[in-house]
């Protein structure tokens, strides 16, 4: 019986999931519709719904300018994400324990759009000491990451952290503690619209989660 009950338990949950993600229809007096995904704006994630022409959007939060170094060396930018879908993650390569997973999570995002060259995986290291670029290139290698899909990008430790902090609103009470030093750990994924607006936050340890990313980010492409 009990058995049956935690079946149903989950059923209904994924149900709710899907509800909650259901886009909104256009108006019938032909009027534009609001976005089908929310916008993010705050630490709290309070949803915010705006017509894609909307002026508030002009004021409205976005990932601002950045500067890192990615397994291949390479600079990249606001401007090698613009124009861009993207899903932001935070890591370090030698983490045993919630990176492995979430690297086989995003590896699915990878899987999925690799052939869309609109979308892209930004992963920033959280331990840009270690993380050289030597050892983010042996760490793609050894997990089949597409420098042209997947990005994994060290720099400055402090540009790093104010980044998640104040951009992607990913802190200590988002993630899990490591350290003094390096406290930022958090399983969320953040998907990023082609204007740098964040629409989505995911558990990136979870696969419900994830294939509702999934199937966000092919709505961010028929925007």
């Amino acid at each position: 019986m009990k058995k049956w009950l935690n079946l149903i338990n989950v059923l209904i949950a994924a149900l709710a999931v899907q509800f909650v993600a259901m886009p909104v229809t256009a108006h019938p007096s032909g009027e534009l519709a609001l976005a089908e995904l929310p916008y993010y704006g705050s630490a709290d994630f309070t949803p915010h719904w705006f017509k894609p022409d909307s002026p508030e959007l002009a004021d409205f939060h976005q990932v601002p300018a950045f500067s890192f170094t990615d397994q291949q060396g390479e600079i990249v930018t606001q401007n090698t994400v613009k124009d861009k879908i993207y899903v932001a993650s935070f890591f370090f390569t030698r983490c045993p324990g919630i990176c492995p997973r979430m690297k086989s999570q995003l590896s699915k995002v990878q899987s999925e759009f690799i052939d869309d060259d609109d979308v892209m995986i930004l992963s920033h290291s959280i331990q840009p000491g270690n993380d050289t670029v030597e050892v983010l290139q042996q760490y793609a290698k050894k997990n089949h990451i597409d420098a042209a899909k997947w990005l994994l990008v060290t720099g400055e430790r402090e540009q790093i952290y104010s980044l998640a902090k104040k951009a992607y609103f990913a802190n200590e009470d988002l993630g899990e503690y490591v350290s003094k030093e390096d406290f930022l750990h958090t399983e969320n994924l953040v998907l990023v619209d082609k204007n740098r607006h964040i629409r989505g936050i995911y558990n990136g340890l979870n696969n419900t989660s994830v294939a509702n990313l999934i199937t966000d980010i092919k709505r961010l492409i028929g925007e």
